[in-house]
């Protein structure tokens, strides 16, 4: 098996940290919710993850719950030099594993605390602020200014670095930036461009932006691929697969796009990594837009 490692970088907020990184959600069980049928093949995935190079690992408290930060860190702690622990909090789940929303800042505070017990780390590398701006717009929700402020107070305790926002609208995205957030996390994809314009923003300011649902889709993304042809096309045309077209094509977008690719699969986690050394040309670009 390949020992070779990711090469190439980009900046979350002032940190370097290679562009395909690893999300973690599906190292649950089914939907998210519960332990993984198999935990030591999780483990196994995180620790082949790290062992090639991927230094970025997005997770969340609420993944399972807890089970996903458990399970990180009972594989990979301690933790190498240099490993990127990111989570999000503004979200809880119910008996029945139902998402919902928890964003008030001292329910925020207490989530960053459960985090950093639970990944047994004394800060976090980034705490994404999860929104429900997309999934639930008729949603009242705690003043942004507000959450942003309570963990910018965690911040300035040392119990976290960096500061990002997740499933926002471009409203949102304009003040967290005037905030000083180091990423925005919204879904995007080659079939789903609806953030074509939030994507532009971060680029005129220069601020990462890590796509979530990076086929399309959390499940059946694949199949959501298949339908266009032209992916079908570039996929042939390089002998790659399409899941691997629709991530190369994120990495061409814009030069801070960094990837959180999910999987429980070794087979697939080698197939993710691999997209580094895929190359689209100008041709590829034209015919996928």
């Amino acid at each position: 098996m390949t020992t070779s490692v990711l090469s190439s970088t980009a900046l979350l907020g002032n940190r370097p940290v290679h562009r395909i990184g690893f999300g973690a959600m599906q190292l649950a069980g089914p939907h998210v919710f519960g332990p993984p049928s198999d935990p030591e093949a999780a483990a196994a995935v995180l620790r082949r993850a790290v062992e090639r190079g991927v230094d970025h690992i997005d997770t969340a408290q609420f993944y399972g719950p807890d089970v996903v930060n458990e399970l990180i860190r009972s594989a990979l702690h301690p933790y190498p030099e240099g490993l990127r622990l990111v989570t999000k909090v503004g979200a809880a789940r119910d008996a029945d594993g139902a998402w919902l929303p928890s964003g008030d800042p001292a329910d925020l505070k207490r989530q960053v605390e459960q985090n950093l017990r639970t990944l047994d780390v004394e800060r976090m590398d980034l705490v994404n602020l999860r929104r429900f701006d997309r999934d639930k717009p008729d949603l009242v929700q705690p003043p942004l200014a507000d959450q942003l402020g309570a963990l910018a107070e965690l911040r300035d305790e040392g119990k976290l670095d960096l500061i990002g926002v997740s499933s926002v609208d471009e409203q949102s995205v304009r003040f967290g930036i005037e905030q000083g957030v180091a990423c925005v996390q919204n879904a995007y994809s080659v079939v789903d461009r609806t953030d074509d314009g939030i994507v532009e923003l971060c680029r005129e300011h220069g601020v990462a932006f890590v796509p979530y649902f990076p086929l399309g889709s959390a499940w059946g993304g694949k199949e959501k691929l298949a339908e266009h042809a032209d992916v079908a096309e570039v996929a042939a045309k390089h002998g790659v697969t399409i899941a691997q077209v629709a991530l190369a094509w994120l990495l061409a977008r814009y030069e801070r796009i960094l990837l959180i690719p999910g999987t429980a699969s070794l087979e697939h986690l080698e197939e993710n990594l691999a997209v580094e050394g895929i190359t689209l040309d100008a041709d590829d670009l034209a015919l996928l837009g």
